[in-house]
This record gives structure tokens, sequence and C-alpha cells, in this order.
């Protein structure tokens, strides 16, 4: 005699799984929506904040883990939160400087998430999250090449500013800077040797190109060219395939030749030569002079000296008459030592420790070593340029710890499993100190 079992209890297996496949679908379309709305930044709040705290709300209901590798990071960020915290009390009465400082907790709370969320399902969470950062690149590429040479009507003033091109941002230099990573994962593309992703690489590479040129950024310019040939020096180093090497080679002499190319068929422009050779000159009439931006950096950190809890948040202005133009800088003046410090310990902890992870294996390697040299690229940029309140560079700084979270527990476990037992998965999440295999 047999007895059946209740249905509910048959159904359990089957339909478990399927639920936990569609959240992590849903996981998966929110973290692609909020790397494609990093694209529309024209406010504060802005799209971003919306969609990336909806995100964040998701993964925490349905499950989120704090890894140990990542409090480092937590640590530092809630001291350089606390340091703008204490700064802010002395102007606690101008409405502009506390939203400033929301604005910033805000932005490190996003950097925690994203390198919390990819201690599970990391590949393709990953690789929908540049997913949708690419797709945001092409967009607002796409518009601020449209609307430099007047092909959006009565609407391509909305997205120049100064005949610059800004596309979905509120600045030319940010777009520009927005742009740098996409443009390194295209190249990457290019490198792959797959025809079809090579044809894909190239034509995202020259619509992304095209804009960072078109946004007369220097600071974009440089950034791109820095980041590019890091990336392929990395990429040579840590290839095994002298094939693989050759075709780096050529098609690194072969991207010069058509850059070059495409640069002088953009000169020939009168409107793009006047504005390239204006931009293109060392010595702007704001760089120069006792209060020029390099002038103000001295003055701001000898300033610094007398105000160990800063001067407040966009209060620099107000005595130089222009902004810090210099992330260090304004970390100390808005958030005092304690946040001046410690974001400066962020930056060379994060990039010190990332260069080690260039060269451990993993699946994502390729998009880990575009993702790092283009931060060492911020972390430059932004001795010239404030950069604190960026998305996309608490984006890439999430990412990074992420990755080396996991890929520090990859390194452990292949030290433990060299000496007993086979390799361990090349693909998971860590969990304290055990490498467990990605859940599906």
């Amino acid at each position: 005699m047999s007895i059946a079992a209740p249905a509910h209890l048959l159904a359990g297996p089957t339909h478990a799984p399927q639920l936990t496949r569609a959240l992590e679908r849903l996981r998966g379309a929110l973290l692609w929506l909020t790397a494609f709305s990093g694209a529309f930044v024209f406010m504060e709040p802005s799209p971003y904040e919306i969609c990336s705290l909806l995100t964040i709300i998701v993964f925490a209901v349905t499950g989120l883990t704090l890894r140990i590798a990542l409090m480092p990071l937590i640590a530092m960020l809630l001291l350089y939160s606390l340091g703008f915290g204490l700064a802010v009390l002395q102007i606690s009465d101008q409405s502009k400087p506390v939203t400033w400082v929301f604005v910033s907790w805000y932005l490190a709370v996003t950097a925690i998430f994203f390198a919390a969320m990819l201690g599970t399902n990391t590949q393709e969470r990953l690789s929908l999250l540049m997913k949708g950062y690419m797709v945001a690149a092409v967009v607002a590429s796409l518009i601020g090449v449209l609307a430099y040479f007047r092909l959006l009507g009565r609407f391509s003033d909305t997205f120049l500013l100064y005949d610059r091109a800004r596309g979905t941002f509120n600045d030319p230099n940010v777009l520009g800077a927005f742009l740098i990573l996409p443009g390194v994962l295209a190249l990457q593309q290019m490198l792959a040797g797959r025809i079809a992703a090579a044809l894909r690489g190239g034509l995202f590479l020259a619509i992304i190109s095209i804009a960072i040129l078109l946004s007369f950024s220097r600071a974009a310019w440089g950034q791109f060219a820095f980041a590019a040939a890091l990336m392929m020096f990395f990429t040579f180093v840590t290839s095994r395939s002298p094939r693989e090497r050759l075709r780096i080679v050529l098609i690194a002499l072969a991207g010069i030749v058509v850059l070059a190319l495409s640069v002088v068929a953009l000169l020939s422009i009168d409107r793009v030569a006047e504005l390239f050779k204006a931009r293109a000159s060392l010595e702007q009439s704001y760089d120069v002079g006792h209060l020029g931006r390099f002038g103000r950096y001295i003055l701001g950190f000898i300033l610094a000296l007398d105000h160990p809890f800063g001067i407040g948040p966009m209060q620099f202005s107000k005595i130089f008459g222009e902004d810090p133009h210099n992330t260090y800088l304004n970390s100390f003046m808005s958030g005092g030592w304690l946040a001046g410090f410690v974001y400066l310990a962020l930056v060379l902890v994060t990039m010190v420790m990332g260069l080690r992870f260039v060269f451990v294996a993993t699946p994502w390697r390729a998009t880990y070593i575009a993702v790092y040299c283009t931060f060492v690229g911020t972390a430059l940029e932004s001795a010239i340029i404030d950069s604190d309140h960026w998305r996309h560079y608490w984006l890439l700084l999430g990412v990074l710890w992420g990755l080396m979270a996991v890929g520090r527990g990859k390194e452990w476990s292949e030290r433990r499993d060299s000496n007993s037992g086979p390799p361990v998965p090349q693909t998971g999440a860590l969990t304290g100190l055990r490498y467990a295999p990605p859940m599906r």
C-alpha cells in the first residue's frame, strides 16, 4: 500500500527554482536599468538615484550579503562620509551643502551595493551591468554627436554647452569621463579575435570616440588614451597566446592610424578645428594666474592646514570664485582632514590592491582589467577635476572591490587546492573563506 504525498509538496522542488530564476532575472534587469540610467544625470537627484535606489531595495529584500573582504571598503566610506557630516554642521543653515552631503552619502552606499551584489552570480550580473552601461554610452554619444552637428533641430542646443557636446549630462567633461569605460570595453571586443564581436566593438568605439572628441574635454582625451594603452599592456602581459599578442600589437597600430585619420577628417571642419585648437592649449585663461586653477590648489591646501574640520561643502567657490576642480582638495575642504586623508587612502589602497588582481585568472578578468584601467585614469584625472559626484566613478569603485573580493576567494582556494585536491571551479561567490559555486 502506498501513500501519495500532498500535491503542494510534490510541486515545491519544481516551483522553487523557477521562482529563484525569476528573481534573478528581475535583479539582472534592474542592474541593467541602473547602469543605463547613469547616462541621464542632469540634475540632483537624477533618474539614476531613482533606479539605483529601487535596485538596492529589491536586492536587500531578496538577498544581499556583505562579505568580510568588503569591510575595509565599508570602513573607509563610513569615515569619509562622517567627515562630510561633521563639516556640514558649521553651515547646516544652508540647504544646498546639506543636499550635497546626502548625495555623497548615497553614492558611497551605491559603491558598497555594487561590490556586495557581485558576490553571487558574478559573471552574469557583471555582464548585465556592463551591457547597460554600454547602451547608455552609445545613446549619450549619439545624442551628443547629432546635437553638435545640429541634426536634432531646435533641440540641439539642449545637448550642447559652450559649443561642446554634453549629450545627456549637465557638463561636457562628465560626458567625456562617462564614455571612457565603454570605449575601453569596445576596444577589448576588437581584441577578442571573433569577427562579429570585433565589428560590433569597432562600431561602438567609433561612435564613442567621436563623442569624446566633440566633448572637447582635455582630461577625457588624455584619460581615454591612458586607459586604452594601459588595458592593451595588461592584456598583452596576461595573454599566453603568441597569436593574441600579435593581434594586440597589430590592432594597436591600426587603431592609431584610424584614430589619426579620423581626427584629421574632423579637423577639416572649421568649427571643430577652431575649438580643438583653443581647447588643446595647455594654458587656458582659467588655469593660470594667482587665482587660476593651479594657483587655487596651492591656496586651498594652505587653507586646509588651518581648518581640520574643513570649511564645508560648496564654500570653496565663495572664497576663491571657482570650485576646487581637484577632488582630493575638495575632500579636505568639504570634509576636513578626516574625509581628505581617508579619500586619499581609499584611492591608493584600491589602486595598489587592485593591481594584484589583474594577474588573477578569472572568467571576468578582461572586464576587470578594463574597469581597473578606467579607475586609475579617473583617479589621476581627479587631480584636475571634481569627480566626487560622478555616478559612474562610484560604480567603478564598487565593481573593483566586488571583483577583488571574489578574486581573493579564488586565489585562496587555488593555493589550498594546489596542495590537496582537484582545482576549484572558475566562477562563484565568496562566502567567508570558502569559494561557493554561483547561484543559477
